[in-house]
């Protein structure tokens, strides 16, 4: 009989709790959020942040409140939510530097998979591989085969070591066997600058950055970088076409504390997908040279693990640290 009794208190307390937490989830948010950007306002990652906030603001009748904090590879703005209250109200704009930096950091002040819950997908972006048109390659097979008659003398622009466009580059060297020199930039502006210039040959970019100079004839373009052809360039093909199995691709989402209730993690994930159906918002992103990327919390997670795992191996590969 105590046994019984004891069972029936704890399945109680059990319901209470849940009872609880729905009932902070219904009532969420009741006050602004923040959304932590690790890049300056601009960016890509900055702007999509700022286009999903407004929608939840508009959905949910509260602020989303877009803070930047630039520095060490958005990792500042990943401590930061790591240590704030997992109430819902602190999240992070996710992005491909955090499944790369477990590998390229030899010391970080956290685990990003660990202590950083996966909330909603956002956008997936491909990169575009573009040259200069002084180049005398006009396909993916022309451009191995002038790499490979002139070994080390074809240089690739990044916007810097370790960033997704360094990777990317690095990925197509190993799945090729190219030898290309890397050429790192303080970001990617000045990385186009010099690529527009002619002082390096190729370069992999975001494809926001440089669609209007691939139209305009100023660049190259060779291929995209995802599986699929771009909405943007649908002329365009993938490097997967001739490089079976390449794949590359920026993509966002939003992540918060890890200990944030499950109910809040499931009502922001619901309104970000409901956000996303919204022909405006596809609109919006197509114009980014984006597509939206509606995922559950579950399939968000195995997105970043699997892209760090991919990265991990690229990073060993090519000996990459971080200077």
């Amino acid at each position: 009989m105590r046994i019984r009794q004891m069972f029936l208190a704890s399945l109680a307390i059990i319901a209470s709790f849940a009872n609880v937490e729905r009932a902070m989830a219904q009532g969420f948010p009741a006050r602004p959020v923040r959304i932590i950007v690790g890049y300056p306002p601009g960016g890509l990652s900055d702007i999509v942040a700022r286009l999903i906030g407004q929608r939840l603001s508009e959905r949910l009748g509260q602020p989303f409140v877009i803070e930047n904090r630039p520095g060490a590879a958005s990792n500042i703005a990943t401590e930061a939510v790591v240590h704030a209250p997992a109430d819902g109200y602190t999240l992070l704009l996710v992005n491909p530097a955090n499944a790369t930096s477990a590998t390229f950091y030899d010391k970080l002040n956290f685990n990003f998979i660990r202590e950083i819950a996966p909330v909603a997908g956002i956008v997936r972006a491909a990169n575009i591989m573009e040259v200069n048109p002084s180049v005398p390659a006009t396909t993916i097979p022309e451009f191995i085969a002038y790499a490979k008659a002139n070994p080390g003398k074809v240089n690739f622009a990044s916007a810097g070591n370790g960033t997704n466009l360094h990777l990317t580059g690095e990925l197509f060297k190993m799945m090729t066997g190219v030898n290309l020199v890397h050429v790192p930039y303080r970001g990617s502006a000045p990385a186009l600058t010099d690529l527009l210039g002619g002082q390096v040959q190729m370069m992999f970019d975001n494809l926001p950055s440089s669609i209007e100079y691939v139209r305009t004839g100023k660049l190259r373009a060779l291929a995209v970088t995802t599986a699929a052809r771009s909405p943007a360039l649908p002329d365009i093909p993938t490097v997967g076409d001739f490089v079976p199995g390449f794949e590359a691709s920026v993509w966002q989402g939003i992540g918060a504390p890890k200990k944030t209730p499950p109910g809040i993690v499931e009502r922001l994930n619901e309104e970000i997908n409901a956000a996303l159906a919204d022909p405006k918002v596809s609109a919006q992103l197509a114009n980014l040279g984006s597509t939206a990327l509606a995922l559950s919390p579950a399939e968000f997670g195995t997105l970043i693990a699997e892209e760090t795992a991919k990265w991990g191996k690229v990073i060993r590969a090519a000996s990459i640290k971080a200077e």
